[in-house]
């Protein structure tokens, strides 16, 4: 397997070649530029153009994708070194990179290195390996899909002081392993069931005996669960992706990160953003309830594909006083709800007051806020007051009680009643408006015992019987676009 020296010496620094190089027929004349050559061809003479490949780069460009090469060491440092100076963004996802050891290594002979993604590398190196790292000045590490445990993402911590972007998706992390609150609190508080609950259970076993198992796992969780320090510095984690079901233990990441200001959950299979009764201590009952207090900064927040199917999780989101952009698509609350998407939209936008921007949308404007809260208080309206959330109280301050909208139906009548006269005989029948001329025929068939194709028919307008009838030849034209009304005739006429 190549090293990085190797893979990137192959695709930035190839040798020169020139296109024509070894052609013996191309001859040089003192009359024309260097760059033309003359091809003698039978009695025409024709003209080439050396075309130089690129020079070699004596150094690679500031963005460096090495991803899928099979790298599983660096190589030589010092050429690293001198062939790197200008990186700042370095790609190394999908290789065979085991140590981190050797990561380290790479870069610190690229000092100017900001962005680094090791996605779907095995970098198994135990977590004392880390412990003696260098102090890296990176700002976004990428560690997709490694399945780093929590020990070794405690140690990259603390040697990535300036950290500001770090990417956890897709590692299968069922609960967080780190915590930065009260020594005397988190040494109290349980694992949630999110890490511990047997993968399968024995169908004949007991309760007794399940419950004796779960509390064995929760004390071998709380037992790994780790106090380390808060890192202040870090603004955006992606987390999407990990069978996390308990939002207590996304409170220990705002306590793990205070100055968050954007965290991707998506596709967590999120139950609640309240407290579970079942398995709440002194804190995770405190980290649930007051968990906005640990985001005092969170400014988007991605919950997409969760598994919340109650209106109070939204009610707990309206507690995050700086949260601007929130994505909350494909839960399963939408699939119960009898109203429309612009509906639940706006009794989303009327809950929650803080929020500018929802699923990915546009600014939600002042007329669209008013609009929403406005639909919110006459949906609340009409409904039994123990049915009525606590923001329909506050709104209803805000815009009084307001008179129920007119129900406006503008659908045309799907069927009329409409006046058939043949021979001067005349009949009134209800006509589905929607029917074709031809459909009209064929069921007009039994009523005068003419075939479709012996019968004509005329359309004679109520209001316009001045004008006479208009006869109705195309037989494909749909009813409705006659304007059909309620006492409107139509003449049926046999074909001479």
């Amino acid at each position: 397997m190549p090293s990085l020296l190797e893979a990137l010496e192959r695709k930035y620094f190839a040798e020169c070649e020139f296109e024509n190089a070894n052609q013996p027929e191309l001859h040089k004349r003192s009359d024309l530029p260097n760059d033309f050559t003359v091809t003698k061809c039978g009695g025409r003479m024709e003209f080439a153009i050396f075309i130089p490949r690129l020079s070699p780069l004596t150094s690679v460009p500031e963005l460096l994708v090495l991803n899928d090469c099979d790298i599983d060491c660096a190589g030589d440092f010092e050429s690293i070194r001198e062939k790197c100076q200008r990186v700042r963004e370095l790609d190394l996802a999908q290789n065979k990179l085991q140590d981190w050891q050797e990561v380290f290594n790479i870069l610190k002979h690229m000092p100017r290195i900001e962005f680094l993604n090791l996605s779907k590398n095995q970098l198994m190196s135990p977590a004392s390996a880390l412990q003696a790292a260098p102090t890296i000045n990176l700002k976004s590490l990428v560690l997709n899909g490694t399945y780093l445990d929590w020990m070794c993402v405690d140690a990259l911590l603390q040697s990535l002081p300036v950290l500001q972007e770090l990417h956890l998706s897709l590692n299968n992390y069922r609960a967080v392993l780190l915590d930065a609150a009260h020594a005397e609190e988190s040494a109290e508080s349980g694992c949630d069931h999110c890490q511990c609950v047997p993968q399968t259970h024995n169908e004949t076993a007991s309760e007794t005996e399940q419950e004796t198992e779960a509390e064995s796992c929760c004390n071998l969780c709380r037992a790994s669960r780790k106090l380390t320090q808060a890192h202040g510095e870090l603004k955006t984690l992606h987390f999407t992706g990990n069978p996390i079901e308990h939002w207590q233990e996304i409170c220990r990441l705002g306590r793990l990160f205070p100055s968050l200001e954007a965290l991707v959950l998506a596709e967590c299979p999120i139950k609640s953003l309240q407290a579970s009764p079942a398995v709440e201590t002194a804190l995770d009952s405190a980290s649930a309830s007051e968990s906005h207090k640990y985001f005092p900064r969170l400014k988007l927040l991605n919950l997409s594909c969760a598994q919340l199917n109650s209106w109070a999780d939204i009610d707990e989101l309206a507690k995050y006083s700086q949260l601007q952009n929130l994505r909350v698509k494909h839960w399963p609350l939408w699939e119960t709800l009898e109203c429309t998407e612009h509906e639940r939209r706006q009794l989303l936008i009327a809950r929650l007051p803080n929020v500018s921007m929802l699923n990915g949308g546009g600014q939600i404007s002042v007329d669209e806020r008013v609009d929403a809260e406005r639909a919110f208080v006459r949906h609340y309206m009409d409904k039994p007051e123990s049915e009525r959330p606590a923001r329909y109280a506050e709104l209803l301050a805000v815009h009084g009680k307001l008179d129920p909208l007119v129900n406006v139906n503008l659908k045309p009548d799907k069927r009329v009643k409409v006046v058939f006269t043949y021979n001067d005989v005349s009949e009134s029948r209800f006509v589905d408006i929607y029917l074709t001329v031809s459909d009209l025929k064929t069921k007009l068939e039994k009523l005068t015992n003419l075939a479709p194709n012996k019968m004509r028919l005329y359309y004679l307008d109520q209001d316009y019987k001045e004008f006479g009838p208009e006869e109705m030849r195309y037989p494909n034209k749909r009813l409705y676009s006659y304007n059909l009304q309620s006492g409107d005739e139509i003449i049926i006429d046999a074909k001479k």
